[in-house]
């Protein structure tokens, strides 16, 4: 037996399996850090394009106004941005996906580790869920499942959001109405845009949907 023999396959030796594991959270952490700072860079346009002024994203980012500045001129086109829309109710499937994610985040934090959705929750949050149509039905089931089993220590705006989010997304997307700004923002930014306000809507009272 070889000495590389000896090291798969000893007593105590870490797996090739196990290794394999180990490198794929590594992987997971590294790829969710790429995507973040892209989404930051995005998320730099975006305010650009509402006529926030780079002091004020910098101050906002925790970043220096030359970082900023350097951000916003290396994606920069001829054309301005195009302000988005941000009213809460819109149609396009990132849109929607992020006010179901903005309502899980809620769930979780009401319920604790006794809701269902709660490692969906953590999972997207270190970077090991993407929004797929498949991990979307998933997350969709467990938010129901979570509105049924604690509907008398949820609020009733909970419920409703759902309700709207879900028609939202049966709608075929072809058949769903176009948000204003869609043709300029990244489904990540869209995404995150709605999970961000949907939340604040479902803080700012019982009832907010």
């Amino acid at each position: 037996m070889t000495g590389e023999e000896d090291t798969h396959r000893g007593p105590g030796a870490l797996t090739e399996e196990q290794a394999e594991r180990m490198f794929a959270g590594m992987n997971e952490v590294i790829r969710a850090g790429e995507e973040m700072r892209k989404l930051r860079t995005e998320m730099i346009q975006v305010l650009s394009g509402l006529g926030w002024t780079q002091d004020r994203i910098a101050r906002l980012a925790d970043m220096s106004q030359p970082a900023v500045s350097k951000q916003a001129a290396k994606h920069r086109t001829g054309e301005p941005p195009t302000p988005m829309a941000l009213s809460l109710d819109q149609h396009d499937a990132p849109w929607l996906e992020g006010r179901l994610w903005g309502l899980a985040e809620e769930i979780s934090e009401t319920l604790g580790d006794t809701a269902r959705c709660s490692r969906y929750v953590d999972a997207v949050a270190r970077g090991r869920k993407r929004f797929t149509p498949r991990t979307v039905d998933e997350l969709r089931r467990l938010v129901e499942e979570d509105l049924m089993l604690h509907r008398d220590g949820l609020p009733a705006g909970y419920r409703t959001a759902y309700d709207r989010i879900s028609r939202g997304l049966d709608v075929p997307p072809q058949a769903a109405a176009p948000a204003t700004g869609t043709s300029t923002a990244s489904a990540s930014v869209r995404r995150a845009l709605a999970h961000r306000i949907q939340r604040d809507h479902l803080g700012a009272g019982a009832n907010a949907v």
